[in-house]
């Protein structure tokens, strides 16, 4: 049970704690290996022409935010900002649907009609965490996986998957490793591409882009992190999307 209280307080880099002095240099570069896929987005490659208008759908829980309210610096705002740097003449909305403390499992059911309702060109579901604090078991996650992906596309979105933060400070008290196994599966099953936002973050703890082993992270570095995760999203649906640079160069 302290190791789950210590996860919930880590879990977003979201809470208000006193800020720490953090080395102000910082490049949060990723390995190309990392936001290449060979799965592709191709509603979002029609939706980003010139005059065009692409959607798109967070779903995701409490580490999607910072904070209670103010959700400006979180990385889907971060997404929705890069992006339209990147695809200049393009109208991009990035939304956000909280599912608070939902696992997987919990989540799947309300995908269909999110999908329905909203009629994104991109859903964004980002998961795994909380299923791995409540150490959800490792199969009813992957069946989640599966059905959530498969409503979603059946209701005409493009899928991007997600998988949990990366704390070194709580990969020894709970494994993370089935919930990344699955994800992995299902997303080569449905031919998603899969966002490794844990290999991300760890890579930039461990070259030194940022200290996550520190217990009260601090506002500052939660913006930065998730201004960082934003920038290298935005990279990742580029990609995946197969816009290149000479579409970007006729846009603008």
């Amino acid at each position: 049970m302290k190791a789950v209280l210590r996860l919930t307080m880590l879990a977003g880099l979201l809470v208000a704690a006193p800020v720490r002095a953090e080395p102000p240099a910082h490049t949060c570069e990723v390995p190309a290996y990392l936001l290449t896929s060979e799965s592709t987005l191709p509603k979002v490659e029609a939706a980003a022409k010139p005059g065009g208008k692409l959607d798109i759908l967070v779903v995701g829980s409490r580490s999607s935010v910072i904070g209670v309210s103010d959700h400006s610096a979180a990385y889907p705002n971060r997404l929705q900002a890069y992006l339209k740097e990147k695809l200049p003449g393009v109208e991009v909305n990035v939304a956000l649907e909280l599912q608070v403390k939902k696992t997987a499992e919990e989540m799947a059911p309300t995908l269909e009609q999110l999908v329905t309702d909203k009629k994104p060109n991109l859903v964004i579901w980002q998961t795994g965490t909380v299923d791995a604090m409540k150490q959800a078991d490792a199969d009813d996650f992957r069946n989640a996986l599966d059905e959530g992906v498969a409503v979603m596309q059946k209701a005409g979105t493009d899928v991007i998957l997600m998988n949990l933060q990366y704390s070194p400070r709580t990969e020894t008290m709970i494994s993370g490793s089935a919930y990344l196994d699955n994800m992995r599966v299902v997303a080569q099953q449905h031919d998603v591409p899969l966002f490794d936002r844990f290999a991300i973050m760890r890579h930039w703890n461990e070259s030194g882009d940022f200290d996550l082993f520190s217990a009260s992270p601090g506002m500052e570095l939660a913006k930065r992190v998730h201004d960082c995760l934003g920038r290298a999203l935005s990279t990742f649906v580029v990609d995946a999307a197969k816009i290149k640079a000479a579409d970007l160069r006729i846009q603008r």
